[in-house]
């Protein structure tokens, strides 16, 4: 049985033809291309665990604190749910470490990489209410209402733009791509 390059198979949604393509066009090997992969995806996963970390833990604080008690049902809904999608993201940004020392050693790198690269998109997705019910709670007992809405429409409007309009426009524009390399000879 042919499994391809290094054993890949492209069962369950794993397709290696795009990495053995851009290992081709870069003139890499694909255990370098992946490599290469992998830093990249820890590099950003290093990004997004800071800040969910950190808003974790201003979340975590909060419910000890005297003015928690007095929150009422909409704020305290608010709360669990900025608790909860922070937490579980959290565990997503995480997952990736014990993906990597399960598969350790067993060249399952590409299949490491792909789950990685979907698990930092559920993540991404996932700080986004995580974000914007913890603004709404803030801003909804220092301001009002009305700001709480105001404030979560921006945060919601910036993440959705910065993190999924331009870069899809992008993708689907091919703008900033560059030619594949010709070869010479």
């Amino acid at each position: 049985m042919d499994n391809g390059p290094r054993g890949f198979t492209g069962g369950a949604g794993f397709d290696p033809s795009a990495a053995l393509a851009s290992a081709r066009a870069r003139g890499e090997t694909v255990d370098g291309l992946l490599d290469r992969n992998l830093a990249e995806l820890l590099q950003e996963l290093r990004v997004a665990i800071t800040g969910v970390q950190i808003l974790f833990a201003f979340l975590l604080g909060l419910a000890f604190t005297q003015r928690f008690t007095g929150l009422g049902p909409l704020d305290l809904a608010l709360y669990t749910v900025a608790l909860m999608t922070t937490a579980v993201a959290t565990m997503i940004f995480i997952a990736p470490v014990s993906f990597h020392r399960i598969l350790f050693r067993r060249r399952q790198k590409f299949a490491l990489v792909m789950v990685a690269d979907r698990l930092l998109m559920i993540g991404l997705v996932l700080l986004i209410p995580a974000i914007d019910s913890a603004v709404f709670l803030v801003l909804d007992v220092v301001l009002g209402r009305w700001q709480a809405l105001l404030g979560t429409a921006l945060t919601t409007a910036v993440a959705v733009v910065t993190w999924y309009v331009m870069p899809l426009s992008l993708r689907r524009s091919g703008l900033g791509a560059l030619p594949p390399p010709t070869r010479a000879g």
